[in-house]
């Protein structure tokens, strides 16, 4: 056997994984941008614009609690099928009707729809973790970002130009479903049993946020993933309004900052792992606060556009170096607690952290500036420093 062949036996999950992810991610980024143009080419006016974007989350914060309790009860595999069937499906209806209420109407159900599949995969990835290494812990979320910001967006427009809208959706349809041929990758190898068997109802929903209230370890990492997912959709949202009125940078020169930070952050996911069994779960994290502090303190005091781009790098490598470490936390409360349970959590905090950093930005920047909110996240990470130093041989190093 070559040396290739023995690295792909060794490794076939993790790198399945990365392919099926990637690709997920892909299929999501050709969506989102492509949603956007077309809500543009309708004509859609900002109001009907924001309900567009907002559409394409509201469905993940009521469904990903409930896709917690559905994967213990069906396995993972079966929902992540259905899941990118029902939802190449929509997406091969958005041209039937030229329209804005259609269009606002099959983003809301793709947003209901898409736990099926994400919910399905970090329930999996945490159950193989243990096997696969903490090192790798950022690789999940990693290469799904890779396609959703980067691969995703940057196909988007020239596929859109050159088939036209009608046809676009039908191959982010089309992408969607031939997802299934790659599941076995995933699922085949992965079995995954329920810890207990459990039946969808309100009082297994119930029961998962019952847990933040009982599980001090599972609440502290989820108002760090809570507070990461504000920033950095804070930061995704505004800073090309802040450097183009703030700093009298051009539209291109300022969306690349969107394009710095996201590298910083897959590049950190990719390849900062593996310092966490090196530096150990506390300094790992406090090197990340440090950075996303850094980076905080930069953006919200730049008077110049080069601490704007300083910024946005330390804030993506402190972001990143966050999220492996939250997934490996995840993981290791998830074998303790359940990983359906954990997984629909952790499916829930990032994505409504996400919808207050736009919310915050919205409503407060109007007070008080929008690079100045920058400053307001500094008092938030300073207190995740304390917790995890505070408690870093009681609660956060439990279950290791």
């Amino acid at each position: 056997m070559s040396r290739l062949q023995a690295f792909v036996a060794r490794h076939r999950f993790l790198l399945g994984f990365v392919l099926l992810t990637s690709t997920a991610g892909i299929s999501v980024g050709l969506a989102k941008v492509t949603t956007s143009l077309y809500a543009l080419s309708l004509g859609t006016g900002a109001t009907g614009f924001g309900l567009v974007a907002g559409a394409q989350s509201i469905g993940i914060l009521f469904m990903s609690l409930p896709m917690g309790v559905m994967v213990d009860q069906y396995g993972p595999g079966r929902l992540f099928r259905i899941g990118c069937v029902l939802v190449g499906l929509v997406y091969l209806a958005v041209p039937a009707f030229a329209s804005v209420p259609w269009l606002l109407a099959c983003t809301a159900l793709v947003s209901f729809l898409m736990p099926l599949r994400f919910v399905s995969l970090n329930t999996v990835f945490m159950q193989q973790l243990e096997r696969v290494g903490e090192a790798k812990a950022g690789w999940f979320r990693g290469s799904h970002m890779l396609g959703m910001f980067l691969i995703g967006p940057a196909l988007a427009a020239g596929i859109v130009s050159a088939l036209g809208f009608a046809a676009s959706y039908w191959l982010i349809g089309a992408t969607f479903v031939a997802a299934v041929l790659l599941a076995p990758l995933v699922f085949g190898p992965a079995r995954y049993r329920a810890d207990a068997p459990r039946s969808l109802s309100w009082q297994e929903v119930r029961g998962q946020l019952a847990l933040l209230a009982r599980e001090p370890a599972l609440r502290d990492v989820s108002a760090i993933e809570f507070a990461g997912g504000a920033v950095h959709m804070y930061f995704s949202f505004f800073i090309v309004a802040i450097a183009v009125h703030g700093f009298g940078l051009g539209a291109s020169h300022a969306a690349a900052l969107i394009s710095v930070q996201g590298a910083a952050y897959i590049a950190a996911l990719f390849v900062l792992g593996a310092g966490l069994p090196r530096l150990g779960e506390t300094r790992f994290y406090l090197s990340g606060f440090a950075l996303a502090l850094a980076g905080l303190l930069l953006l919200g005091l730049a008077r110049v556009p080069a601490l704007l781009w300083q910024g946005a790098v330390l804030l993506g490598l402190g972001l990143g170096i966050q999220q492996i470490a939250n997934l490996a936390r995840f993981a290791h409360i998830g074998a303790r607690l359940g990983r359906g349970k954990v997984a629909g959590l952790m499916a829930l905090v990032g994505p409504a952290g996400g919808l207050s950093g736009s919310v915050a930005g919205g409503v407060l920047g109007e007070l008080f500036g929008l690079q100045a909110l920058f400053l307001c996240f500094v008092p938030c990470f300073i207190w995740f420093a304390w917790r995890v130093f505070a408690r870093r041989d009681a609660v956060l190093v439990q279950g290791v």
